[in-house]
């Protein structure tokens, strides 16, 4: 008997030692469960309110954090009273913190404000002193009449015009003709092509071949040829 009333006591002290442990730990599940919510936002600009892509939104005191999508939105637990920052660069930094309330998650909108920064005027002069500037003001040469005339017949307007019509195309040029010859396939594969006769473009663009003497320079290649 006295051995029988040991087991029995020392059986009831540890039912009752696990029912104290079980209630323990479903009561800290449910403390936990409690504590944990999600926040949702989603991050503009403050003045134009667009969305912003990659902005950081870190807690410091968890050691984790998320980055915003190509609509600004973002998703991520928290807990409440947590301290969340959102950076992103040319915007300040903006603090939130997070409720003390039993509310299962959240969604806030969130606008950053631009960091605009005012920097001095620089003048940026040819000389770095005033003397030094009238100096070489006082010893500067004027140009001659001679140069004067050289620089006019340069610049004479019958000399620029015949010297655009009798200059070959450069690399540029010939890259950009090249180009549009590619577009124009593409958009006529599909088409019925049309009479050259009766396009004004093509008229304009043969009066400009004949003014270059370009039927001139394909006659002289045919001639050499035959020879």
């Amino acid at each position: 008997m006295p051995k029988l009333s040991i087991n029995c006591l020392q059986f009831l002290t540890l039912a009752i030692c696990c029912l104290l442990l079980v209630g323990s730990l479903t009561g800290l599940q449910a403390q936990g469960e409690r504590q944990f919510l999600i926040l949702s936002g989603v991050v503009v600009a403050g003045e134009e309110s667009d969305p912003l892509p990659r902005v950081n939104v870190y807690i410091p005191k968890a050691g984790r954090g998320t980055s915003t999508n190509y609509d600004g939105f973002f998703v991520m637990p928290v807990m409440p009273g947590d301290s969340i920052i959102m950076s992103y660069v040319g915007y300040k930094k903006q603090y939130y913190i997070v409720p003390l309330d039993k509310r299962e998650s959240y969604s806030v909108v969130f606008e950053l404000r631009e960091d605009v920064t005012n920097l001095p005027v620089i003048e940026i002069l040819p000389y770095p002193t005033e003397e030094l500037f009238k100096e070489a003001f006082l010893a500067l040469e004027l140009p001659d009449e001679e140069q004067v005339r050289q620089v006019r017949e340069n610049l004479n307007r019958q000399l620029l015009t015949y010297w655009a019509y009798t200059m070959p195309m450069d690399g540029r040029l010939n890259y950009r003709y090249y180009t549009q010859m590619q577009v124009q396939q593409l958009e006529q594969r599909n088409s019925l092509q049309g009479i050259s006769l009766m396009n004004p473009f093509a008229w304009a663009e043969f009066f400009k071949s004949v003014k270059r003497g370009e039927l001139k320079k394909e006659r002289f290649q045919q001639y050499n040829k035959a020879k």
